[in-house]
């Protein structure tokens, strides 16, 4: 069977679910509501005309209305009329690995101002405690593919919670600066695991109408957990010999919330299908799906897999599959380009740095700076375009980027207070768009079979240029001054900019079985998509009623 025949067949069984659950039946013989059911005027009025065009021997006219329109609203609210809550207690309980990821990242740059006078740290030794952090999160990121593929989604959320308290215990008690390099290690391997599992997590138990809402909440959680470590920082920077074990310490706390909690959510359906697990994977879905009728998704997510499968080759290494297989090849470049540009536009040199750079130069306190991280990351990605959302965002950052720092090498004037402006409105720009577009868009692109080695391979590369940007920095600001490596990161934005342009089609209100076909064609287009393109179209016929699907007539149904 073809991809494009398995959907045709999913969407007649979709609208035959979708007409038996909502669709009021009245006593005329047949006609149905796709909104609710008809007046008995309105009844009358049809009957009488459906009986004159019967004898006058005409065929019966669509409705005047969109008739396609009235299905996609009945449709949504459908869907979100049957929507559970548990679905949002499962995105909330799993975006807690993202807020440990934007804490156990923030929180470093307001310790390390204590620690390296309480431990007399060398400038050595402050580098090697940031960026071990981040090489062991590389590393477990391009393991968590495999840890991924054999234990599931769910046992590597629980170890990544496991890893982050035990991390946050060694931190708070660490006697000297080696137990507190152990301690960032530890954490670093909890923030690999955490940031290539959870947005797959997600993404695979959320209905499509909401996906790309809900893989946004772990992006939201992120900048949350940045903005309360800012706020940590602040509150116990007074402390001057134990104020960074309670920085570092207070992690452990989101971290058992999350382990406890996962302990009683559910696998992913999908990872429980693709290993044969399918009565346990029909009753997860039945438990995130609600009252809804679960054939057919089941049915498509079975039928996709061994279709995928089949057309991968089914044999030897996933990544060596991947890049033989052209569709997911194209994926992976543009989930891991997007990932690079994320990183080399600079904003873990920000969030790092950002004490040392505003403190001395331009008179603002590190305390005073944690509010410009959390008002724009509220963006609801399906009802814009999530193609936009990243290359919108990723220009701003390139306009903003240059405002900061041509402030800050100019220090103290006047108009010092530009470099805080400056930062605000970068970080405004970030939050919605290249912060959780590169996450949200690698949850999505890729088949079930190739899903979790993308995503490892993806946060891999992210990690890696984390460490290559951080390990930079000074140096390019010693030779090229601080805003020529600003003027740097403003040409790689711009280049991301491009990229995401021209090569990122659209993924929006898509079943993540459809979006492997927006690969199967040359990787630039411009954002655009052909999968649409020759689509048949025309109405089936339900006892007399017009609905908008396809131009096949062996598919009507009188």
């Amino acid at each position: 069977m073809s991809r494009r025949q398995a959907d045709h067949d999913y969407n007649l069984r979709s609208m035959n679910n979708l007409m038996g659950e909502r669709w009021k039946k009245v006593n005329d013989g047949g006609e149905r509501s796709l909104i609710k059911a008809p007046s008995n005027a309105s009844i009358s009025s049809q009957g009488a005309s459906t009986g004159a065009s019967a004898a006058a021997g005409a065929p019966s006219a669509p409705s005047s209305s969109s008739t396609g329109d009235l299905e996609r609203a009945a449709r949504k609210q459908f869907q979100q009329d049957v929507t559970p809550g548990f679905v949002y207690v499962l995105a909330i309980f799993s975006a807690l690995g993202g807020f440990l990821f934007g804490y156990d990242t923030g929180v470093i740059s307001g310790a390390m101002l204590l620690l390296k006078r309480e431990l007399d740290l060398s400038a050595l030794w402050q580098e090697v405690l940031i960026s071990s952090t981040v090489a062991a999160a590389a590393l477990s990121a391009l393991l968590g593919g495999f840890l991924n593929g054999v234990f599931g989604r769910r046992v590597c959320i629980l170890l990544a919670s496991f890893f982050f308290a035990v991390g946050g215990i060694v931190l708070s008690s660490a006697p000297g600066k080696e137990v507190l390099l152990a301690g960032r290690l530890i954490v670093g391997l909890g923030l690999g695991i955490a940031s290539m599992t959870v947005p797959v997590y997600i993404a695979e138990a959320s209905p499509p109408h909401l996906r790309g809402q809900l893989v946004t909440v772990n992006t939201l959680f992120i900048t949350g957990g940045q903005f309360t470590a800012s706020l940590i920082d602040g509150a116990f920077s007074y402390l001057r010999h134990d104020g960074w074990r309670y920085m570092l310490g207070l992690s452990v706390l989101p971290a058992v919330l999350q382990f406890m909690g996962f302990l009683f959510l559910p696998e992913s359906p999908r990872w429980l299908i693709q290993r044969g697990l399918t009565q346990k994977a029909r009753r997860v879905l039945s438990q995130i799906r609600g009252n809804q009728n679960i054939d057919e998704e089941y049915d498509s997510i079975k039928n996709s897999i061994e279709e995928e499968e089949k057309d991968s080759g089914g044999d030897g290494p996933v990544i060596w599959r991947m890049l033989t297989y052209p569709p997911t090849r194209r994926a992976l470049v543009v989930g891991c380009g997007l990932q690079m540009f994320q990183q080399l536009s600079g904003i873990n040199t920000v969030m790092v740095c950002e004490p040392c750079m505003l403190d001395p130069g331009c008179g603002f306190c590190y305390r005073e700076n944690g509010s410009a991280l959390l008002a724009s990351s509220c963006v609801p990605v399906n009802k814009a375009s999530t193609e936009h959302a990243a290359w919108g965002r990723c220009s701003n950052s390139t306009l903003m980027r240059d405002q900061t720092y041509w402030a800050y090498n100019y220090c103290p004037t006047s108009f010092s207070w530009l470099v805080l402006l400056g930062l605000v409105f970068y970080l405004a720009a970030f939050a919605p768009g290249m912060g959780p577009m590169p996450w949200t868009i690698n949850s999505e692109i890729y088949p079930l079979w190739a899903r979790s080695t993308g995503n490892a391979c993806a946060a891999g590369v992210n990690w890696t240029f984390n460490i290559l940007v951080s390990l930079t920095f000074l140096h390019l600001a010693q030779y090229i001054t601080y805003y020529g490596a600003f003027f740097l990161y403003s040409s790689m934005a711009l280049l991301g900019f491009v990229f995401t342009y021209g090569c990122l089609p659209e993924t929006k209100s898509r079943r993540l079985e459809e979006i492997e076909a927006l690969f199967e064609n040359h990787l630039c287009s411009c954002g655009a998509s052909d999968s649409d393109e020759g689509r048949q179209v025309e109405y089936i016929r339900v006892k007399g009623s017009n609905y908008h699907l396809s131009d096949n007539d062996a598919s009507d149904v009188d």
